[in-house]
């Protein structure tokens, strides 16, 4: 009979423990802390100061550009999100209602656009709703338009149908799972006590999927609103966004104690967000159960 040495299983104990407290604290929680002192710095032309100060979030709240945007930023995020979930859930509960491998086939082909390159995609996108790119040329050679439609392209409307199609994924994949989640066993009581297709959906498949309905949300609005590559390259002058703003000041603007306060600004939104999202779709979830 063969025992593990103590103090080899406490070294065991000690290295598994760092490594799930101590990576999220030095990738994420100090750089964060990191952004949060920084931003109580302040730049005076080229010269950075280390003084602290409000001076940066004072900025923010009281000029009349920075809110207007986030505001705006945020509107389009939440549509963004509510179009994700209006076309991810038809396909997601078409995938769940599959048997066998092709479920899994067609869910893998679903994700395969995933492991292609984002600025790619972007560029994709671009050349369908371009003046000159597929889309126009359809509508003209059909003789629908007589010009080029700028209507999705370089404005927030370009942005929104973007981020739409690029995240579509990220909600169709935690719907599925949901839905996958739900017992048959209650699909049949339904049907034996009388239930209709559309009183089962409504009443039993429903419900229960709201959690990854949330979650799917919740997981699009944090990616949309923290990307500024998709603003850059398909917003133009008038698809400013939030995003664009903290860019500009790491960039061109040379303020990083004010984009690091618009990070911190934003950072914090984004975790109401997922507070928020986990409340609704796990904590309440459950108390309804």
């Amino acid at each position: 009979m063969t025992t593990k040495p103590i103090g080899g299983d406490r070294i065991w104990r000690g290295i598994v423990l760092l490594a799930v407290y101590g990576l999220p604290l030095f990738f994420i929680l100090l750089p964060l802390c990191g952004f949060l002192v920084y931003s109580l710095f302040w730049v005076e032309g080229t010269e950075l100061h280390h003084d602290l100060t409000l001076m940066n979030y004072r900025r923010f709240f009281g000029d009349e550009i920075y809110v207007p945007v986030l505001r705006q930023t945020v509107i389009l995020c939440l549509e963004v999100a509510a179009i994700c979930i209006g076309f991810g859930y038809p396909v997601a509960y078409f995938l769940s209602g599959l048997k066998g491998r092709k479920k899994y086939a067609l869910l893998m082909l679903l994700l395969v656009p995933l492991l292609m390159s984002y600025i790619i995609k972007m560029y994709a996108i671009r050349s369908i709703l371009g003046g000159n790119g597929f889309l126009n040329r359809a509508l003209i050679a059909l003789g629908i338009i007589d010009q080029p439609l700028t209507f999705f392209v370089f404005n927030l409307n370009a942005v929104l149908l973007t981020l739409s199609v690029l995240l579509l994924p990220f909600a169709i994949l935690p719907i599925f799972l949901s839905l996958e989640r739900i017992p048959k066993n209650l699909l049949e009581a339904s049907a034996d006590l009388g239930g209709s297709n559309r009183q089962t959906f409504f009443r039993v498949i429903l419900p229960l999927s709201l959690p990854g309905v949330v979650s799917a949300a919740s997981f699009v609005f944090v990616l949309a609103i923290g990307d500024f590559l998709t603003p850059q390259l398909v917003g133009g002058q008038n698809g400013f966004t939030f995003g664009r703003i903290i860019y500009s000041q790491f960039g061109t603007a040379f303020n990083w104690p004010f984009g690091a306060a618009l990070s911190v600004i934003l950072a914090a939104l984004v975790m109401v967000a997922i507070v928020t999202g986990a409340w609704f779709g796990g904590g309440k979830a459950a108390v309804r159960r």
